[in-house]
């Protein structure tokens, strides 16, 4: 990408590289062209930001849930085997939030730079339509595994404490 502008640049013998890079860049319709097609990941992106939301809303009840049983351990006011459960059942939904809120912020960082090769792409003559799209799966992949974390934790949560220490 960067080469195909220097040696675009080299090549200009009666238009300096600034003038073309302005060029490349003044097209009205191009630049309507790249807002329209970066929507879709936008909006994405957004929703993403959503369900990090709630993720991150989850995880901080558990760390508080975490810090008031080790609170009550060393007041020593519960009986050791109910504490041991629940942390354990804790941890493990703990666990499961944070795979939750790595791969979706895996997919959000990936959609950012989806976005970003759509409007470099829109200006340069290199044709990177393979590597976004490529992206733009990889996007999907990371945000379908951290939704199946989130669902793991969520049917955790409803099984409750007491079944999962069986």
């Amino acid at each position: 990408m960067l080469l195909d502008l220097l040696a675009a640049g080299a090549d200009m013998v009666k238009t300096p590289f600034a003038f073309e890079i302005i060029e490349r860049t003044a097209s009205t319709p191009r630049v309507q062209q790249v807002v329209q097609l970066s929507l879709a990941p936008a909006f994405l992106l957004s929703g993403i930001g959503a369900i990090m939301n709630v993720i991150m809303s989850r995880m901080i009840w558990i760390a508080q849930r975490i810090e008031r049983i080790e609170d009550a351990r060393a007041r020593d006011e519960q009986p050791e085997d109910w504490r041991a459960a629940e942390l354990g059942w804790l941890q493990r939904r703990r666990k499961l939030a944070q795979g939750a809120i790595l791969f979706s912020t895996a997919s959000a960082v990936i959609i950012s730079l989806v976005i970003g090769l759509l409007f470099i792409s829109a200006y340069i003559t290199a044709q990177i339509g393979t590597v976004i799209a490529l992206l733009w799966v990889l996007t999907m992949v990371l945000l379908v595994t951290g939704l199946a974390y989130f669902l793991r934790e969520t049917r955790l949560a409803a099984a409750g404490a007491q079944k999962t220490k069986e």
